[in-house]
């Protein structure tokens, strides 16, 4: 019989969203819930640390910007996938969580007169992006972690790795879980969920994400019965370092960096000439690849073959002020100053606009079960995602669904049973099934195949006839899962044991990326299809919803929220 583990509330993940959601239900139930947060690394580790560039509000309303403009960029940018009722929220509740933020002690970073600062981002027609020079992930992260700790009613479950979600009668009953540290096996039961467990970016191998960040909590919620929605949306950051892929943020452009070729031409002014290297990163990205695939980038390890951002004409002062982890990033890993030299970049896999299926509040067709952050599809960025949005959208949504779920956790009175034959077949699943595997298949292996095939097949530019070979790959890798050595037979620090879980859930969700991508014939954001060029509203104006069946992810579709603007041709 496994522990029991009770609280009111329960939130996977401990990022921006899950701690804003903490912060906001300790905040609306004045500290009287008990509340759960779960982490499978360790609090202030999340992957949020490594947002670095701003975050996006239309606070100068008197100064040329507004909620409008702020919620036409994010439309436009999404390329017209994005639901228009939740812009219009995000937009007006933005500038309050920058106050919010301010008054709970954040560093941004100020004008000479004192006011917050705000740089230029892509795709942004205001510089709205408000930021903590270029930490601004870090110093968020920070601040939310203080502010929760003035509260007492939150317990932080660090190195707990959760399994499955527990439901029953379509409601939240618990989740099942084991220490990382020990190996014992628990029941963390409660009243209600929120997931905000983030992206899947290790799909690929060429990714700015933390190894930590496998879609866990979308895979999770994919065979609990959740859809999840608009998965073959993957966002390319125009500037990756190569060949490592730590992330070269948009503020390097936002101050006024260049994008070069090999001939030293600044190439954006042929593809986005009004807005050049602050135009959208979809269009950037594919514009890299165009010119890579010319012969005008520079020869690259391993076929990362790579463009130049260039800040030397920034001059150090400003580097030093509004960049120092970029230059210290450099350094340490390139060897490299960009004061005086040029960064090797190339687009490279960054975030997921697609997300677990959830309405305007964050709540799920599971009651009990809300979403927020990277894990969720509100849908706030369609088909492509503004930069400085993300860390936007995971204080909008934390706050929304922490206020939600605080709420129904204060109103509920009674914490539903867990179904125990749901919560035994997960311990026979790990313990006696998977634990215990000795097959002839190396995970690893699997897992280097896997990250090869999406690089390879389902990148910035896709066709039909690749993303066919990438599903036939990602089916037979499902196939010789099957058959996984697990040589640590012990419970304790199991890392072989968790890379197992985590490549599994990898697995679903690159079976529904691609899937996805298939069927989706037209180009539009971030998808990019080279035998289905144009963006066709007629047939493709809707969100795609994947459904967990044995055999394979079901697709079916639903309509895009239209209440402001129709679509029109998309020019930067």
């Amino acid at each position: 019989m496994s522990d029991v583990l009770t609280h009111d509330l329960v939130i996977l993940g401990a990022g921006l969203a899950g701690l804003r959601a903490a912060v906001e239900a300790s905040r609306v139930t004045n500290g009287d819930i008990d509340i759960a947060v779960i982490t499978k690394g360790q609090m202030m580790r999340a992957h949020s640390v490594a947002a670095e560039g701003g975050t996006a509000a239309a606070l100068r309303l008197d100064d040329g910007d507004s909620y409008e403009l702020h919620a036409w960029d994010t439309l436009k940018g999404s390329d017209f996938l994005a639901d228009q009722d939740v812009i219009d929220r995000f937009v007006h509740a933005m500038p309050g969580e920058i106050m919010q933020m301010d008054h709970w002690g954040i560093p941004w970073s100020r004008r000479e007169d004192g006011k917050i600062a705000q740089r230029p981002f892509g795709g942004h027609s205001y510089p709205r992006a408000v930021m903590a020079a270029d930490k601004t992930g870090f110093f968020e992260l920070q601040t939310l972690y203080d502010t929760l700790l003035k509260y007492k009613n939150a317990t932080h479950y660090n190195e707990f790795y959760v399994t499955s979600i527990l439901t029953e009668g379509g409601q939240f009953r618990g989740l099942t879980v084991f220490n990382m540290t020990t190996g014992e096996y628990k029941v963390i039961h409660g009243k209600a969920l929120i997931i905000a467990a983030g992206g899947a970016g290790t799909l690929f191998g060429f990714t700015t994400y933390s190894r930590t960040v496998t879609g866990d909590g979308m895979a999770m919620a994919y065979r609990a019965g959740l859809p999840l929605e608009d998965i073959e949306f993957l966002q390319f950051h125009p500037t990756g370092l190569v060949p490592s892929g730590i992330l070269i943020t948009e503020a390097c452009r936002g101050e006024g960096g260049y994008l070069l070729n090999n001939k030293g031409e600044r190439f954006m002014e042929k593809y986005a000439p009004e807005r050049k290297e602050l135009a959208p990163r979809d269009l950037i990205s594919r514009s890299e690849i165009t010119e890579i695939e010319a012969g005008r980038g520079f020869k690259g390890p391993n076929g990362l073959d790579y463009l130049h951002l260039d800040l030397r004409h920034l001059g150090a002062d400003t580097i030093n002020e509004r960049l120092p982890l970029i230059r210290e990033v450099c350094i340490e890993f390139n060897d490299l100053d960009p004061i005086v030299e040029p960064i090797p970049i190339r687009p490279v896999a960054h975030y997921a606009m697609g997300g677990i299926e959830t309405d305007i509040d964050g709540a799920t067709r599971i009651k009990g079960i809300w979403v927020a952050g990277e894990a969720a599809c509100v849908s706030l960025h369609g088909a492509n995602r503004l930069g400085s949005n993300s860390t936007a959208e995971c204080l909008v949504w934390g706050g929304i669904t922490g206020g939600e779920a605080g709420r129904y956790c204060k109103e509920t009175t009674e914490i539903q049973s867990v179904p125990q034959d749901a919560v035994d077949a997960e311990e026979k699943r790990l313990y006696n099934d998977l634990l215990n595997r000795d097959g002839k298949e190396d995970l690893y292996e699997l897992r280097r195949k896997l990250r090869s095939c999406m690089d390879q097949y389902v990148g910035v530019y896709r066709t039909g006839e690749d993303l066919s070979k990438a599903l036939e790959i990602i089916k037979k890798l499902k196939v010789r899962y099957n058959d996984i050595k697990i040589a640590d037979k012990s419970r304790t620090y199991n890392t072989n044991l968790i890379d197992a879980l985590e490549l599994c859930n990898l697995l679903d969700l690159a079976e529904i990326m691609v899937t996805g991508a298939l069927k989706r014939t037209e180009s539009r954001g971030a998808h990019a299809r080279r035998d289905h060029k144009i963006r066709d509203d007629v047939n493709w104006l809707k969100h795609t919803l994947a459904f967990y069946e044995k055999e394979g992810p079901r697709l079916d579709y639903k309509p895009v929220n239209i209440t402001m603007w129709k679509p029109v041709e998309r020019k930067y």
